[in-house]
């Protein structure tokens, strides 16, 4: 062999190795990849199985409702509310210590109504079965439900600045959050409380990611990053539940939506002591256009005496409490009270939502048409409920959705609410 073959083998040999090192370190770099690809799901994955282990404790009894719900019974003691810290060795306050004054004798009155033909409804579950003594009914959170939200962090939370501020004007402030209102609302006193009886309809949702809602918030301190808010009504919301189905909710924060707070019982806070009646199911049935009306009564309200929040949903179900020491401004009195809808308009396709707000019809329509809430009331410091003083409204946009406010006889203080979203009035 003479040198100049060694050479050119030595070369080749040479070039070989180099690039023998180049596909060694590109399939080094794509397994890498693969991996990387396939663990990240499986990651999300051992994400929402811990969450899911967390939110749906082990049941006593499981109800599958018509509308495809899953309603789990669990042990009182059971429940989300206990994996606080602080809830770690609580009491369950089994009944409030005081009701506001006057409830029993407003529920007499409330059952002869004559405005109207208005009916009481219950929820869709209950005509395949009820849960046992000592249990709860908790509506079961799937997987779908998990992934339907932009993070898992973010799974059962309002976003930021979405409460309505009747005394801001920045109109940069409204496009920014998306969220609409048209509510009646009061402030400049101290409230224990809150009461009213609202019309339940089954408004369309333009996107998945939009939501319709009819509600009562009772609000302490300012609208920036401290604000504590207790709200309950109902909503149609796809993006929480997965349909379209109208569902009876609550939601708490005590720092303007940002890390504490959560619809209903998906995080921990609410204490539920009913086993009657669960947060984040259908309520059934809703009113038609033109036809039967069925509305559902919320009073929200301070026990005096241990400084819990509780809700009463109907004249006979208590359904539990929020602990006094989850908030900071609400721990004291509430400072201003609102009632009415609320939508999230995203402009998907550069206009307006044809999200529907209540009915989805004017307030000038009217009953059976229009949607409404009726015997508007506040808890004083005496634990009276009363009719507020100074009421007023407040709407962004009110060629979109409405307000208009009246009084007299068995409604007491009430107004109908609501709107179509996209109309030509309404770009």
């Amino acid at each position: 062999m003479t040198m100049g073959t060694q050479y050119l083998l030595s070369r080749r040999k040479r070039r070989f190795l180099v690039m023998l090192g180049i596909l060694v370190v590109l399939s080094i770099e794509m397994a890498s990849t693969a991996a990387g690809r396939s663990s990240s799901p499986s990651r999300q994955n051992l994400q929402v199985q811990t969450q899911l282990k967390l939110l749906n404790k082990p049941a006593v009894k499981s109800i599958k409702s018509p509308d495809g719900d899953i309603i789990d019974c669990i042990k009182i003691t059971h429940q989300p509310a206990f994996d606080h810290p602080l809830l770690k060795n609580h009491t369950i306050q089994m009944t409030p210590n005081f009701h506001p004054e006057g409830v029993f004798a407003q529920n007499k009155v409330s059952s002869k109504m004559k405005q109207g033909s208005s009916r009481t409804i219950t929820q869709l579950w209950h005509m395949n079965g009820k849960c046992p003594e000592g249990t709860i009914a908790v509506r079961r959170t799937n997987k779908d439900d998990m992934l339907r939200a932009s993070s898992i962090k973010a799974f059962g939370k309002k976003k930021h600045k979405t409460i309505p501020q009747p005394r801001s004007a920045d109109p940069d402030l409204i496009s920014q959050s998306g969220h609409q209102h048209a509510i009646a609302y009061v402030d400049g006193d101290k409230y224990y409380g809150a009461k009213a009886t609202i019309n339940v309809w089954e408004p369309k949702i333009q996107q998945p990611n939009e939501f319709s809602l009819s509600q009562i918030w009772i609000l302490g301190g300012s609208f920036g990053e401290d604000l504590n808010s207790i709200e309950a009504g109902w909503q149609v919301s796809p993006d929480l539940y997965g349909d379209n189905h109208t569902r009876l909710f609550t939601y708490w924060t005590s720092d303007a939506y940002q890390a504490t707070g959560c619809y209903n019982l998906l995080c921990s806070g609410f204490i539920q002591i009913s086993n009657e009646i669960a947060m984040g199911a259908s309520i059934y049935p809703v009113s038609g256009y033109h036809g039967s009306q069925y509305d559902i009564t919320i009073l929200v309200w301070k026990d005096p005496k241990e400084g819990n929040w509780w809700m009463q949903f109907g004249n006979d179900y208590v359904l539990g409490y929020w602990p006094g020491f989850l908030f900071s401004y609400l721990s004291d009195s509430a400072s201003m009270i609102e009632w009415g809808g609320e939508i999230v308009n995203s402009e998907s396709d550069g206009q307006h939502t044809s999200t529907q707000m209540g009915s989805g019809h004017f307030p000038k329509e009217g009953f059976g048409k229009a949607s409404y809430f009726k015997n508007i009331q506040i808890v004083d410091g005496s634990n009276n409920l009363r009719v507020p003083k100074g009421i007023d409204t407040f709407t962004e946009q009110s060629n979109c959705y409405d307000v208009q406010i009246a009084k007299g006889g068995n409604w007491g203080s009430y107004f109908y609410f609501g709107g179509p979203g996209r109309t030509p009035n309404c770009p």
